[in-house]
């Protein structure tokens, strides 16, 4: 009988523990009144200020439909740029609550950093850039090139991996900053740029002749990108979740910006869940019940960030492919609000 009273006595404590632990960002953020995400230093169509300091981007959005949902006003966000070496120790520190940049989710982050990823808000792949004027038409011709890329991220295994794979030698030129990456391939430093393909469409904009270089069609690796939260947080950790799955589930559902006040009329199931006209979803995750609706309202689904920030009439012009909804061929699919 003691063992048993005692182990209760350990659940017990360890709940006690986890609930406390659950409510610290969120209380953090509303007694902040905003919301620190973390970005990255310039990436086009991701997350990017303008002259004005105005930031935008598919990670700006998501860091926007959070505040959205906790504060019913998507402006309460502080961006603070991060260099790809300094983004895991900004999040880890307590310096941003969330990290929206473009970052792979792979096992050794998620399980040694303590770092949660929550969901994929974009799959991608490695790829590579070139002179047009090279003659290069596949990543197998790269042999013996020197190759600008990040330090501290998945780029430069992934660079070693194929390489090797393929008995070819090159000569790797790292930076810590992307804008350095990108002046030093521009200024001809390196004949090979690389990083993630939806990088290398967004920091080709950046070239001072970007029509006189090409994007190879090899893609040598899976990079889920998605938003990265601290360990032992498990509440901050659904409301990131959710938040992104709310915007995927709106897109589905026919939910949009524009429509959403006339869709809180839905007789809809699925939709008045969503919108928080039934149930008390927002309720349990410490949210408001329309916590759905306010984000809809403030950023719009994730189909309307996709086409407003990477799409095919941006400048970027990126098709939806893997990041079309499941029920288009893509693999954006989400859990059902029940």
């Amino acid at each position: 009988m003691k063992s048993i009273l005692k182990g209760l006595v350990g659940v017990s404590v360890l709940a006690l523990s986890a609930g406390a632990a659950s409510a610290a960002t969120l209380d953090d953020v509303k007694s902040r009144d905003a919301l620190k995400c973390g970005v990255s230093q310039g990436l086009p169509g991701f997350s990017n200020p303008d002259s004005d300091g105005n930031w935008s981007g598919l990670d700006v959005d998501l860091c926007k439909a959070v505040a959205a949902a906790i504060f019913d006003d998507a402006s309460k966000v502080e961006y603070v740029p991060l260099s790809a070496k300094e983004r895991f120790t900004a999040l880890q520190s307590g310096e941003v609550d969330l990290l929206s940049r473009n970052t792979t989710w792979t096992m050794s982050r998620d399980t040694q950093l303590g770092l949660n990823f929550s969901v994929v808000n974009y799959y991608d792949g490695q790829g590579f850039m070139v002179r047009s004027s090279m003659g290069i038409s596949s990543a197998l011709q790269l042999s013996g090139a020197a190759i600008c890329t990040n330090t501290g991220t998945t780029t430069e295994l992934n660079v070693a991996d194929y390489f090797r794979a393929n008995n070819m030698d090159y000569e790797l030129v790292a930076f810590e900053k992307a804008d350095e990456v990108v002046a030093a391939y521009d200024a001809g430093r390196c004949d090979v740029y690389t990083t993630d393909q939806s990088g290398i469409y967004a920091q080709r904009l950046k070239l001072t002749n970007p029509d006189e270089h090409k994007v190879l069609p090899e893609v040598i690796s899976k990079e889920p990108l998605g938003p990265a939260v601290r360990q032992g947080d498990d509440q901050w950790l659904n409301i990131v979740k959710w938040v992104h799955f709310a915007m995927v589930e709106a897109e589905e559902s026919g939910v949009t910006q524009g429509n959403a006040e006339e869709m809180k009329g839905s007789d809809n199931p699925n939709i008045k869940r969503l919108l928080g006209t039934e149930g008390e979803f927002g309720t349990a995750i410490g949210l408001e019940n329309d916590w759905g609706y306010r984000i809809i309202k403030h950023v719009g689904n994730y189909g309307e960030a996709f086409a407003r920030n990477v799409g095919p009439d941006t400048p970027l012009k990126i098709a939806r492919g893997q990041n079309a909804l499941w029920s288009n061929g893509g693999l954006q699919y989400a859990p059902p609000i029940r």
